[in-house]
């Protein structure tokens, strides 16, 4: 089982609009309440006083030890969503995939004369999807878990340009979010990103989308680059709200932890995507 971790290449370079860009370095934290934004580094009130702080008071933080469990929950359930989402969500953005299974449920016709039986192909096709949908990402999660995940300190923290943040509601670790630099081409990568479900529609995944945006500013990376293999629009809508423009994509992806067997890729394919933040021109 192939472990590694996704290789991003961006071709188009877009430039952000400056508003986007603002100033912040990776030892400050972010208050965020209602529309206001502040960093650690200019006046804002103490979010630790309790008559100050709101129930709608974000704050983003840096990741500690203890977050450890609540950082792998959360990117343990937001990847574990992708299972329904890619098997059967998934195949609405597949047309030749949809024209194989009409295809072979055609054949179940022809070869059985059975209408009982081709009426239930459908069902064992889809029943499949979700199959192996289960399996590749069970598989994705097993090499995450014990890669970039299982020391985030290691993979995040120490590393020069790189950085780990985590968003907090309440006292509670509501979200996560990751930037990893590469000096080969001076751009950082937007990676990791999930917010709890219970806590979704509140601008939590916004918030800390800029966050990895103010980093990429203070550290002059050139572009801040991310890969998806998301099927809700929403994500993409909300990586394009922070300034992101689509630079390609592969239809035949092949996800860490696949093992690339005939029957594999039959019952599963993923979209993959890449997004580009181009902030100064080099």
């Amino acid at each position: 089982m192939h472990c590694s971790s996704p290789k991003m290449v961006c071709e188009t370079k877009i430039v952000a609009d400056e508003h986007d860009a603002i100033q912040g370095t990776k030892k400050d934290s972010i208050i965020v309440s209602s529309s206001q934004m502040w960093t650690s580094s200019t006046p804002a009130p103490n979010p630790l006083e309790e008559n100050y702080v709101r129930k709608d008071t974000v704050f983003i933080r840096e990741f500690e030890r203890t977050d450890h469990v609540e950082v792998r929950r959360i990117f343990y359930e937001g990847i574990m969503e992708r299972i329904p989402n890619t098997a059967f969500r998934g195949i609405l953005q597949q047309s030749q995939t949809q024209f194989l299974y009409v295809l072979l449920t055609l054949m179940c016709f022809v070869v059985s004369k059975s209408l009982a039986l081709t009426c239930c192909a459908p069902f064992v096709l889809m029943a499949a999807r979700y199959f192996y949908s289960s399996k590749v990402i069970h598989n994705y999660l097993a090499c995450a878990l014990q890669t970039d995940m299982a020391d985030i300190e290691e993979y995040y923290m120490k590393p020069t340009g790189s950085c780990f943040w985590v968003a907090v509601l309440e006292g509670q670790v509501v979200g996560i979010v990751a930037a990893q630099g590469r000096e080969d081409d001076n751009t950082v990568e937007l990676r990791r990103m999930s917010v709890d479900s219970r806590f979704r529609g509140k601008g939590i995944a916004k918030v800390l989308g800029r966050r990895v945006l103010e980093f990429a500013v203070h550290n002059n990376y050139a572009a801040v680059v991310l890969g998806t293999t998301a099927v809700k629009m929403a994500a993409h809508k909300l990586y394009e709200s922070l300034g992101f423009r689509r630079t390609g994509g592969s239809e035949d992806y092949m996800l860490p932890g696949m093992s690339g067997s005939p029957l594999e890729r039959l019952f599963f394919q993923i979209r993959y995507q890449r997004y580009r933040l181009q902030l100064r021109e080099e």
